[in-house]
């Protein structure tokens, strides 16, 4: 006997549009400034975070995208919709910041030997302007970061943004009042040298969502002994649980029941009485159970634990 029950919501990127939708167009603009100073004043750092920005505003661009994509209905060819754009967005995202974060620290290598003059007035205020507009963008995502892949990905990129400004901030201080040109090269490797772990961290949870990992914080253990506790529950066997996007998990199991829940018809409630042990204690929305009988297992395929 198997049941799947399903819940229909959106997903927490589609709860969070409005906010990316305005750290979007307030990120953009920063980055028509940082690239307009950063060619103008020579500053390599500057031209880094433009790009480090604009690579932010692709990233939310596609975030938002793919949150459309999420919310159509499921078909008989795609039974989960495309929920899992959010996450091909967010792999996208983390691919673009790393890249980024290694174009940066070549193209400050390369300048090492011969650091360019830099206009350190425009340089200054230009990143003035994009750490406060960064600290804004940052105080917007914050209520969705712990909600949603993509909006964790956009909170984080624009927190190396705020860093990548400061340090531009710094590095022209430095060069306005030592003269040490190559304080702009140094920027420069700091920022990617930031940006890659976090980058990294990005990147790691998007593959463990695409393997279909179990979720982070939920022990399968506890979950099968919690099962296990409700009444006619002989055993569960076969149990799985994964994220199929941000903030909708799922999970499926073959539970085993004893006789007398058969014989006495009561397979319905034991099921009722699964479906809330789960909601409860594990806030799993999404679950598929098979109900079978004392001995069943054996007619199963060896993978099956």
């Amino acid at each position: 006997m198997s049941a799947g029950h399903a819940h229909a919501g959106g997903t927490a990127t589609a709860q969070h549009r409005k906010r990316l939708v305005l750290v979007l167009v307030i990120t953009l603009s920063v980055v028509a400034a940082q690239i307009v100073g950063g060619l103008v004043s020579g500053s390599l750092a500057l031209l880094a975070d433009a790009g480090h920005m604009l690579t932010d505003a692709t990233g939310v661009a596609i975030a938002l995208v793919a949150s459309t994509l999420a919310t159509r209905p499921a078909t008989n060819t795609r039974t989960y919709g495309l929920q899992r754009a959010e996450i091909l967005a967010a792999l996208a995202n983390a691919l673009l910041l790393g890249g980024l974060a290694i174009w940066v620290i070549v193209e400050a290598v390369q300048r090492w030997n011969d650091p360019p003059e830099v206009a350190t007035g425009l340089m200054l205020a230009v990143a003035a302007v994009g750490a406060l507009a960064n600290l804004a963008s940052l105080m917007i995502l914050r209520a969705g970061k712990h909600e949603s892949l993509n909006v964790r990905g956009a909170y984080l990129e624009v927190l190396s943004d705020l860093v990548g400004s400061i340090a531009v901030i710094i590095a022209g201080i430095v060069i306005a009042t030592t003269g040490y040109t190559r304080a702009d090269v140094i920027a420069s490797v700091a920022i990617g040298v930031f940006i890659i772990p976090r980058a990294w961290s990005l990147l790691r949870d998007v593959i463990d969502i695409l393997l279909e990992a179990t979720p982070k914080g939920l022990n399968l253990e506890q979950v099968r002994d919690h099962m296990r506790e409700v009444p006619g529950v002989v055993d569960v066997h076969d149990l799985h649980a994964w994220t199929i996007t941000s903030g909708v998990t799922a999970l499926s199991a073959h539970v085993v029941v004893d006789d007398e829940c058969i014989d006495q018809g009561r397979p319905g409630a034991v099921l009722d009485a699964l479906d809330e042990c789960l909601g409860e204690h594990f806030a799993m929305e999404h679950c598929t159970l098979q109900l079978e009988p004392v001995g069943h297992r054996s007619h199963e395929n060896a993978h099956h634990d």
